[in-house]
């Protein structure tokens, strides 16, 4: 009897098993299933098309419980209007792609909107209008019956006296690992702004895999802050750009000028890093239909311009003499700086330079800054090895130099701060236009790891153009001439043989009560919770706009 109750009991549990709908197997999808198919090869392959046939990565896991498909939220707001992007993972072609956006509002869960993904890149943006930034909102973002990630939409701290922005860049995959110090050390501090300035993703071919490791590193922060982020040449795919207005680059070095990879995947890119900024300036596309997003954000009484320094730059090849291995190196001490600062050559472009006249006449905002991939000037003498000193680099902003003095002009008469990354190596500088120290503050972050092609500021004797230093730990200071006789006066430098490689972060903090501007630069692996942790020396520096403390 008790054998033929459990054999009936194990009839009626596969009976009602063989009722209920099955899951289809992955492994029973083909690429004709799949809704959208990718236009290129070989690029972003594990996450397009039949990528759940794709091997296992060390990049990130890809293949996640359904109820985890959200990987995270990123957002801003800015002159009342919110945008925020829902990032997910992969989805099998049989799966729902519409994300829903929900506010917490008097304590109930309230869906504000819903959108379908798109499977380029497998994110969409929401974006409210009328948006009251007095109030802070808990938001969830959801998809299907479970997945779901919750932040924290903050208010608008436009009466704090003082807005603090935390700036990072060039995350490199030569560590896979976890942020943890970032996350714990920059939590601590607090800042109402989170700028990454490019170079979130090395992996080249493989964007949204690195974008979604990205995320797992540094959600914790964005998910309850307001996030810029920008992509650079890496996170394109390529080693360095000059985009000169969206043109084909016939080679992968790029120095042609223009974008290597297929228009699509550069669009992908700029999708899923800048779609969540406030809306661009002039959305016109350049060349093969690759957008724009150079646009500015107002928070907390700070006008931020977000301007792109790469995709109007004129590439070197074929446009100046060649002084070295490679179009872009001028390894030659003794060629005039002029012959490459020939006419014709753009750096900003004519459109983004309108912009930033604009945008200095126009608000009245105690502070501006301006936040871009790259410094503007050659502010590195060794790269990648000590043994490889380059006397000028077209990579770096400081050619051409008319598109460069173009450029300070603009920001000067702006009476904005500049903030930026790329480097590997952080500095802070002042420019000179006509004359050493008439120019803008700029203020270069360290790498986020910074053990992929290291930089050092390493100037022979002959460059230094006054002899007394700035800072006593830091000879190298002082006003300097770069390698495209760009006046330059550093007043501080992290070495890769500083502090945690010379890796960290950089915080500004905008006084608004003091009119002050201080900037920051914390080694990676310091503890700022603890009374003993210093900055890299040099660090911390205020500054009153336009003239020293």
């Amino acid at each position: 009897m008790h054998h033929l109750l459990k054999y009936s009991l194990l009839f009626i549990l596969l009976a009602l098993l063989a009722c209920q709908p099955a899951d289809k197997s992955p492994k029973s999808f083909t690429l004709a299933d799949v809704p959208q198919v990718a236009p290129f090869d070989e690029l972003d392959a594990l996450a397009t098309n039949d990528w759940w046939n794709r091997p296992t990565t060390d990049i990130i896991n890809m293949k996640v419980n359904r109820d985890s498909v959200i990987a995270f939220g990123i957002y801003t707001v800015s002159n009342e209007t919110l945008k925020i992007s829902a990032q997910l993972y992969p989805l099998y072609p049989d799966e729902d792609r519409k994300v829903r956006l929900e506010l917490k509002r008097n304590g109930q869960w309230e869906e504000v909107a819903a959108q379908q993904l798109n499977d380029l890149g497998w994110m969409t943006t929401f974006r409210l209008e009328n948006w009251d930034d007095t109030q802070q909102v808990p938001y969830r973002l959801r998809h299907g019956g479970k997945a779901a990630f919750e932040g924290l939409i903050r208010a608008n701290p436009k009466d704090k006296s003082e807005i603090v922005l935390a700036g990072l860049s060039c995350n490199s995959n030569k560590d896979r690992g976890l942020r943890e110090n970032y996350v714990r050390n920059i939590g601590h501090q607090d800042p109402d702004l989170l700028f990454f300035a490019g170079d979130q993703s090395y992996d080249h071919l493989q964007h949204t895999a690195a974008w979604l490791k990205f995320g797992l590193q540094f959600r914790e922060l964005f998910r309850d802050r307001p996030c810029i982020t920008i992509p650079d040449d890496h996170d394109i795919g390529q080693g360095n750009l000059w985009g000169e207005g969206g043109k084909k680059a016939t080679v992968h070095a790029g120095h042609d000028g223009g974008y290597f990879y297929h228009p699509e995947y550069v669009k992908m890119v700029e999708r899923a890093q800048t779609s969540h900024l406030p809306d661009p300036y002039d959305p016109t596309p350049v060349q093969q239909g690759i957008g724009v997003y150079y646009t500015h954000l107002n928070w907390g009484g700070v006008d931020f311009a977000i301007i792109e320094d790469r995709k109007f730059k004129s590439g070197p090849f074929g446009k100046i003499p060649q002084q070295g291995p490679r179009p872009d190196h001028i390894r030659n001490p003794d060629y005039d700086p002029q012959s490459v600062d020939v006419e014709g050559l753009s750096l900003l472009g004519e459109r983004q330079l309108k912009f930033l006249e604009d945008w200095g006449k126009s608000g009245n905002s105690a502070f501006r800054a301006i936040l871009s991939q790259t410094g503007f000037c050659g502010g590195a003498h060794l790269h990648g090895k000590q043994d490889n000193r380059l006397h000028a680099d077209m990579d770096s902003n400081g050619w051409p130099q008319t598109g460069r003095r173009k450029a300070l002009e603009r920001i000067r008469a702006a009476n904005a701060v500049h903030i930026a990354g790329d480097q590997h190596l952080a500095t802070l500088i002042q420019h000179g236009i006509e004359e050493h120290g008439d120019g803008p503050w700029a203020f270069v972050v360290p790498a986020i790891v910074n053990d992929y092609y290291s930089r050092w500021w390493w100037p022979l004797d002959e460059e230094l153009q006054q002899t007394k230093p700035y800072h006593p730990e830091l000879p190298w200071t002082g006003d300097f001439l770069d390698g495209f006789h760009n006046k330059i006066s550093v007043h501080a430098y992290a070495n890769p043989d500083a502090d945690s490689e010379g890796a960290g972060y950089g915080l500004v903090r905008f006084d608004k009560a003091k009119g002050k501007v201080t900037f920051e630069c914390w080694p990676r692996y310091a503890n700022v919770q603890e009374a003993s942790a210093r900055q890299f020396p040099g660090w911390p520096k205020t500054i009153t706009l336009n003239s020293e403390e």
